[in-house]
Protein backbone atom coordinates (compact mmCIF):
# COMPACT_ATOMS: atom_id res chain seq x y z
CA UNK A 1 0.00 0.00 0.00
CA UNK A 2 1.27 3.30 -0.33
CA UNK A 3 1.18 5.98 2.44
CA UNK A 4 2.72 9.74 2.80
CA UNK A 5 5.56 10.77 5.49
CA UNK A 6 6.80 14.37 6.21
CA UNK A 7 10.54 14.76 6.35
CA UNK A 8 12.19 16.99 8.54
CA UNK A 9 12.79 19.89 5.94
CA UNK A 10 8.92 19.80 5.58
CA UNK A 11 8.68 17.92 2.13
CA UNK A 12 5.86 15.42 1.61
CA UNK A 13 6.81 11.89 0.12
CA UNK A 14 4.73 8.76 -1.18
CA UNK A 15 6.15 5.16 -1.22
CA UNK A 16 4.93 2.02 -1.21
CA UNK A 17 4.93 0.79 2.62
CA UNK A 18 6.70 -0.80 3.93
CA UNK A 19 9.79 0.00 1.85
CA UNK A 20 12.02 -2.77 0.86
CA UNK A 21 14.85 -1.73 -1.21
CA UNK A 22 16.56 1.16 0.87
CA UNK A 23 18.94 3.02 0.34
CA UNK A 24 21.01 5.14 3.20
CA UNK A 25 23.58 8.24 1.80
CA UNK A 26 24.55 8.61 5.58
CA UNK A 27 26.62 6.88 8.08
CA UNK A 28 24.53 7.00 11.46
CA UNK A 29 21.24 6.60 9.68
CA UNK A 30 22.93 3.48 7.53
CA UNK A 31 24.41 1.79 11.76
CA UNK A 32 20.51 3.19 12.69
CA UNK A 33 18.77 0.84 9.88
CA UNK A 34 20.60 -1.92 10.70
CA UNK A 35 19.96 -1.88 14.27
CA UNK A 36 16.44 -1.63 13.71
CA UNK A 37 16.84 -5.37 11.85
CA UNK A 38 16.51 -4.33 7.93
CA UNK A 39 19.11 -6.45 6.59
CA UNK A 40 17.15 -7.55 3.76
CA UNK A 41 15.63 -3.84 3.20
CA UNK A 42 19.23 -2.18 3.07
CA UNK A 43 20.56 -2.62 -0.71
CA UNK A 44 22.76 0.39 -0.74
CA UNK A 45 25.10 2.76 1.57
CA UNK A 46 28.26 4.81 1.07
CA UNK A 47 31.76 4.23 1.49
CA UNK A 48 31.87 5.88 4.40
CA UNK A 49 28.87 3.55 5.92
CA UNK A 50 31.21 2.00 8.09
CA UNK A 51 29.29 0.19 10.76
CA UNK A 52 28.25 -2.54 11.39
CA UNK A 53 31.16 -3.59 9.38
CA UNK A 54 29.97 -6.88 8.25
CA UNK A 55 27.20 -5.08 6.67
CA UNK A 56 29.59 -2.46 5.18
CA UNK A 57 31.71 -5.74 3.80
CA UNK A 58 28.66 -7.05 2.07
CA UNK A 59 26.72 -4.05 1.17
CA UNK A 60 26.40 -2.36 -2.48
CA UNK A 61 28.46 1.17 -2.52
CA UNK A 62 26.96 3.96 -4.13
CA UNK A 63 29.55 6.38 -3.59
CA UNK A 64 30.39 9.01 -1.10
CA UNK A 65 27.78 11.07 1.30
CA UNK A 66 29.09 14.26 -0.95
CA UNK A 67 29.59 12.56 -4.23
CA UNK A 68 27.42 9.76 -4.77
CA UNK A 69 26.76 7.71 -8.04
CA UNK A 70 23.47 8.36 -8.97
CA UNK A 71 23.50 6.33 -12.24
CA UNK A 72 24.43 3.43 -9.62
CA UNK A 73 21.20 4.35 -7.52
CA UNK A 74 18.82 4.41 -10.33
CA UNK A 75 20.15 0.99 -11.07
CA UNK A 76 19.27 -0.28 -7.92
CA UNK A 77 15.83 1.23 -7.98
CA UNK A 78 15.33 1.58 -4.47
CA UNK A 79 11.73 2.93 -3.02
CA UNK A 80 13.31 4.98 -0.74
CA UNK A 81 16.17 6.76 -0.17
CA UNK A 82 17.23 8.38 3.13
CA UNK A 83 19.74 11.38 3.61
CA UNK A 84 20.63 14.61 5.79
CA UNK A 85 20.51 17.91 4.67
CA UNK A 86 24.08 18.88 6.13
CA UNK A 87 25.62 15.35 4.79
CA UNK A 88 24.49 15.36 1.24
CA UNK A 89 24.93 17.58 -1.30
CA UNK A 90 21.86 19.75 -2.28
CA UNK A 91 22.29 19.21 -6.04
CA UNK A 92 22.43 15.83 -5.99
CA UNK A 93 19.52 14.90 -3.42
CA UNK A 94 17.42 17.43 -6.08
CA UNK A 95 18.31 15.31 -8.95
CA UNK A 96 17.42 12.26 -6.37
CA UNK A 97 14.11 13.77 -5.50
CA UNK A 98 12.82 13.71 -9.19
CA UNK A 99 13.14 10.50 -9.25
CA UNK A 100 12.79 8.49 -5.82
CA UNK A 101 10.90 9.05 -2.64
CA UNK A 102 13.73 11.04 -0.58
CA UNK A 103 13.32 11.71 2.73
CA UNK A 104 15.67 13.80 4.62
CA UNK A 105 16.59 14.77 8.38
CA UNK A 106 17.93 17.85 9.40
CA UNK A 107 19.54 17.70 12.99
CA UNK A 108 21.12 19.78 15.25
CA UNK A 109 20.30 18.71 19.17
CA UNK A 110 19.53 15.19 20.81
CA UNK A 111 15.95 15.78 20.75
CA UNK A 112 16.49 16.26 16.79
CA UNK A 113 18.14 12.92 16.91
CA UNK A 114 15.66 10.89 19.08
CA UNK A 115 12.53 12.38 16.73
CA UNK A 116 14.76 11.02 13.73
CA UNK A 117 15.40 7.87 15.14
CA UNK A 118 11.01 7.49 15.89
CA UNK A 119 10.26 9.35 12.52
CA UNK A 120 12.60 6.46 10.68
CA UNK A 121 11.21 3.44 12.78
CA UNK A 122 7.69 4.73 11.72
CA UNK A 123 8.89 5.01 8.07
CA UNK A 124 10.15 1.70 7.75
CA UNK A 125 7.32 -0.14 10.02
CA UNK A 126 10.11 -0.38 12.95
CA UNK A 127 8.17 1.40 15.21
CA UNK A 128 8.69 -0.86 18.85
CA UNK A 129 12.87 -1.13 17.96
CA UNK A 130 13.22 2.45 17.35
CA UNK A 131 11.16 3.30 20.82
CA UNK A 132 13.34 0.91 22.61
CA UNK A 133 16.82 2.94 21.59
CA UNK A 134 15.28 6.10 22.25
CA UNK A 135 14.71 4.85 25.74
CA UNK A 136 18.43 3.62 25.94
CA UNK A 137 19.31 6.72 24.68
CA UNK A 138 17.10 9.38 26.93
CA UNK A 139 18.11 7.36 30.10
CA UNK A 140 22.03 7.61 29.18
CA UNK A 141 22.06 11.14 28.86
CA UNK A 142 19.91 11.81 31.39
CA UNK A 143 22.37 10.05 33.80
CA UNK A 144 25.24 11.92 31.74
CA UNK A 145 23.55 15.22 32.62
CA UNK A 146 23.08 14.27 36.38
CA UNK A 147 27.15 13.41 36.67
CA UNK A 148 28.29 16.68 34.53
CA UNK A 149 26.31 18.71 37.23
CA UNK A 150 27.56 16.77 40.15
CA UNK A 151 31.29 16.36 39.15
CA UNK A 152 31.26 20.47 38.23
CA UNK A 153 32.81 19.79 34.79
CA UNK A 154 31.91 23.30 33.21
CA UNK A 155 34.99 23.43 31.20
CA UNK A 156 35.51 25.84 27.93
CA UNK A 157 36.03 23.11 24.89
CA UNK A 158 37.97 24.04 21.64
CA UNK A 159 36.54 21.33 19.36
CA UNK A 160 38.44 20.50 16.41
CA UNK A 161 37.61 18.80 13.38
CA UNK A 162 39.92 19.53 10.51
CA UNK A 163 43.58 20.60 10.58
CA UNK A 164 45.17 22.89 7.38
CA UNK A 165 42.89 25.48 8.28
CA UNK A 166 41.69 24.14 11.10
CA UNK A 167 38.26 23.93 11.79
CA UNK A 168 36.42 23.60 14.71
CA UNK A 169 32.57 22.92 15.92
CA UNK A 170 30.64 25.50 16.55
CA UNK A 171 27.29 26.82 17.83
CA UNK A 172 23.96 25.48 15.37
CA UNK A 173 25.85 21.95 15.31
CA UNK A 174 24.86 18.65 16.99
CA UNK A 175 28.71 18.25 18.42
CA UNK A 176 28.14 22.06 20.11
CA UNK A 177 24.86 20.20 21.83
CA UNK A 178 26.81 17.13 23.03
CA UNK A 179 29.02 18.79 24.48
CA UNK A 180 26.71 20.95 26.05
CA UNK A 181 24.69 18.06 28.06
CA UNK A 182 28.18 16.98 28.95
CA UNK A 183 29.17 19.69 30.87
CA UNK A 184 31.47 21.29 28.24
CA UNK A 185 31.29 24.83 27.33
CA UNK A 186 32.36 25.46 23.68
CA UNK A 187 34.83 28.33 23.10
CA UNK A 188 33.74 29.30 20.17
CA UNK A 189 30.43 31.62 19.42
CA UNK A 190 30.61 31.65 15.42
CA UNK A 191 27.59 29.35 14.61
CA UNK A 192 28.76 26.24 11.93
CA UNK A 193 32.63 25.24 10.64
CA UNK A 194 34.44 28.47 11.29
CA UNK A 195 38.21 28.83 10.26
CA UNK A 196 40.41 29.34 13.19
CA UNK A 197 44.62 30.14 13.54
CA UNK A 198 45.79 28.90 16.86
CA UNK A 199 47.47 31.61 17.80
CA UNK A 200 43.44 33.04 17.83
CA UNK A 201 42.00 30.05 19.80
CA UNK A 202 45.00 30.95 22.55
CA UNK A 203 43.39 33.82 23.06
CA UNK A 204 40.06 32.06 23.60
CA UNK A 205 41.94 30.34 26.46
CA UNK A 206 40.07 27.14 26.59
CA UNK A 207 41.07 24.44 29.42
CA UNK A 208 40.86 21.64 26.76
CA UNK A 209 41.12 20.83 23.00
CA UNK A 210 39.15 17.81 21.92
CA UNK A 211 41.13 16.38 18.04
CA UNK A 212 37.98 14.46 16.88
CA UNK A 213 39.11 11.66 14.67
CA UNK A 214 36.77 12.48 11.90
CA UNK A 215 36.16 14.39 9.26
CA UNK A 216 40.00 14.93 9.72
CA UNK A 217 41.75 11.73 11.06
CA UNK A 218 43.59 13.43 14.22
CA UNK A 219 47.02 11.40 15.63
CA UNK A 220 49.16 11.46 18.35
CA UNK A 221 51.39 13.24 15.96
CA UNK A 222 49.33 16.64 16.45
CA UNK A 223 49.12 16.76 20.00
CA UNK A 224 52.70 18.36 20.08
CA UNK A 225 51.98 21.58 17.70
CA UNK A 226 48.88 22.63 19.51
CA UNK A 227 50.20 22.12 22.87
CA UNK A 228 53.08 24.33 21.35
CA UNK A 229 50.91 27.13 21.06
CA UNK A 230 48.17 26.86 23.87
CA UNK A 231 50.32 25.08 26.37
CA UNK A 232 47.90 25.91 28.98
CA UNK A 233 45.06 23.26 27.94
CA UNK A 234 44.72 19.85 27.73
CA UNK A 235 44.69 18.87 24.01
CA UNK A 236 43.27 15.42 23.73
CA UNK A 237 42.19 12.68 20.81
CA UNK A 238 38.40 12.01 20.96
CA UNK A 239 36.11 9.39 19.12
CA UNK A 240 34.12 11.64 16.38
CA UNK A 241 31.41 9.45 16.28
CA UNK A 242 30.56 9.43 19.86
CA UNK A 243 30.16 13.25 19.44
CA UNK A 244 28.45 13.42 16.00
CA UNK A 245 26.67 10.48 14.96
CA UNK A 246 22.98 10.78 15.88
CA UNK A 247 21.61 7.56 14.84
CA UNK A 248 22.18 3.89 17.35
CA UNK A 249 25.68 5.06 17.87
CA UNK A 250 24.26 7.34 20.84
CA UNK A 251 23.69 4.30 22.92
CA UNK A 252 27.21 3.37 22.98
CA UNK A 253 28.47 7.00 22.73
CA UNK A 254 26.81 7.11 26.44
CA UNK A 255 29.51 4.73 28.00
CA UNK A 256 32.05 6.57 26.38
CA UNK A 257 30.87 10.09 27.54
CA UNK A 258 30.82 8.67 30.87
CA UNK A 259 34.53 7.74 30.67
CA UNK A 260 35.38 11.36 29.18
CA UNK A 261 33.96 12.81 31.89
CA UNK A 262 35.57 11.16 34.77
CA UNK A 263 38.95 11.24 33.30
CA UNK A 264 39.25 15.23 32.91
CA UNK A 265 36.94 15.90 35.89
Amino acid sequence: MERSFTDQLGRIITLNYPPKRIISIVPSQTELLFDLGLDIEVIGITKFCIHPIEKFASTVKVGGTKKLNIEMIRALQPDLIIGNKEENEKDQVEELMAEFPVWMSDIYTLEDAKNTIAQIGELVDRQPEAAYLNHLIHAGFTDLQTLALQNGIEKKVAYLIWRDPYMLAGKDTFIDHILALNGFSNVMNEKRYPQVQLHELALQEPDLIFLSSEPYPFKEKHLEEIRNIIPQAKVMLVDGEMFSWYGSRLVKAVQYLFQLQNEIR
